[in-house]
Parts: C-alpha cells; structure tokens; sequence
C-alpha cells in the first residue's frame, strides 16, 4: 500500500510538471497571435467619430 508521503510526493511532481507545461504554452510563439489579439480586445469597443458625426456636431470647416 501506498503511504501519504509517496502520494504527497506524487501530487507535487504532477503539480509541477502541469505548471511548466503551461508556463510553456503561455510562452510558445504559437499562442502569440492569439494572445495579442486578446490583450487588445479592450480598445475595440472605443467609439470612433464618424464623418456624420462631425458634421452633426457643427465641425464644418467650410
């Protein structure tokens, strides 16, 4: 039978081998794009003046 301090010892190797296994996902140049993509996600949703809106607004520089 398997006594605590091999099963504690088990958990900690399988621990830190799913650890370095995401570090190393995190990091791969595969997952690049897709993070990039992500981290600008937030500056999609700005609302960008339209030409109708400056018009609207009185901005005519006629």
């Amino acid at each position: 039978m398997i006594d605590q301090i091999t099963l504690s010892s088990i958990f900690t190797v399988l621990i830190f081998a799913i650890f370095i296994a995401i570090v190393m996902w995190a990091y791969s140049k595969k997952s690049k794009a897709s993070f990039e993509e992500a981290a600008n996600l937030i500056f999609d949703d700005e609302i960008k003046p339209s030409a109708s809106a400056k018009q609207k607004s009185g901005d005519n520089n006629q």
